[in-house]
């Protein structure tokens, strides 16, 4: 007879679907090995009526995409390149909480499986000590009142090596000290998706706000927010119940920010 030691690293359709055992996420999988980029698949995908949960997710990008018009590095069979298709039945204005959302699950996806401690810094990057590990992206399409459908981007570095990594990056591989099994992660990752998804959609905002200021590192911090036009400064306070962040400047006037650079400043003396 014949025994299997060992199988290629790959995020075919079939690996994820295997055991997953989710009954909305990711129900429905697109496998590419090259792409130009995940997010303007699942955005084609929506308009044409992909079902909600449907994953798309490559080994490579040419052209990922990052917050603010970035790019996101996407070393071929080193990270996790996925977009997701949901259609929540929430107002547009309430769609940032699928961003917060998602870094929540990648977290505790992260610390299950892998045993590191990951972090959130508002709004989008989850961080392991001060370096980043991962990013969520969000797009929309919507009417005035009422989202068709949100596709939720997230990359993960996984086995990068520290040699091509950017400055500020980290990946799992680097920081465990050992290869890291893509398939197994990225099931524990749809997984925590779809149980906070599901919390989402029947109690609201305030437990995943919740569970996001358990693991932030930005409350608590003096920041200052760069947006397009301005700069904000300030402590940290809290996020509201779109996710918006609120900052404390000098004068005490609290201020919401809802997207922008932000830089940590340092902890706040009281």
């Amino acid at each position: 007879g014949y025994k299997l030691v060992s199988c290629p690293d790959k995020l075919f359709a079939f690996e994820i679907r295997n055991h997953l055992n989710t009954k909305v996420i990711a129900t429905r999988v697109y496998y590419f090995d090259a792409v130009t980029s995940t997010m303007d698949i699942a955005m084609k995908l929506g308009i044409e009526g992909a079902p909600e949960g449907t994953l798309v997710v490559a080994e490579t990008q040419t052209k990922g995409k990052g917050r603010l018009g970035r790019s996101w590095a996407s070393p071929k069979y080193k990270g996790i390149y996925l977009s997701l298709i949901l259609r929540p039945k929430i107002a547009p204005n309430v769609a940032p909480m699928l961003t917060l959302l998602s870094a929540v699950s990648v977290c505790e996806a992260i610390r299950e499986k892998i045993e590191v401690e990951a972090q959130i810094k508002w709004p989008n990057d989850v961080l392991i000590g001060h370096k980043k590990v991962g990013g969520i992206l969000t797009e929309l399409n919507a009417q005035m009142d009422e989202i068709n459908f949100i596709v939720i981007g997230i990359g993960i570095n996984v086995n990068n090596e520290k040699k091509a990594l950017i400055e500020g990056a980290t990946s799992l591989k680097k920081e465990k000290g050992q290869e890291i099994p893509r398939v197994a992660l990225l099931q524990e990752v749809l997984r925590t998706l779809e149980v906070n998804y599901l919390l989402f959609k029947k109690q609201g905002s305030p437990p995943i706000l919740e569970k996001w200021r358990s693991l932030n590192v930005t409350l608590g911090k003096m920041v200052k927010v760069v947006c397009r036009h301005a700069h904000i400064e300030g402590e940290a306070v809290d996020i509201d119940a779109d996710g918006g962040l609120l900052i404390r400047n000098d004068t005490g006037l609290i201020e919401k920010v809802m997207a922008g650079d932000i830089v940590h400043a340092g902890n706040v003396n009281r």
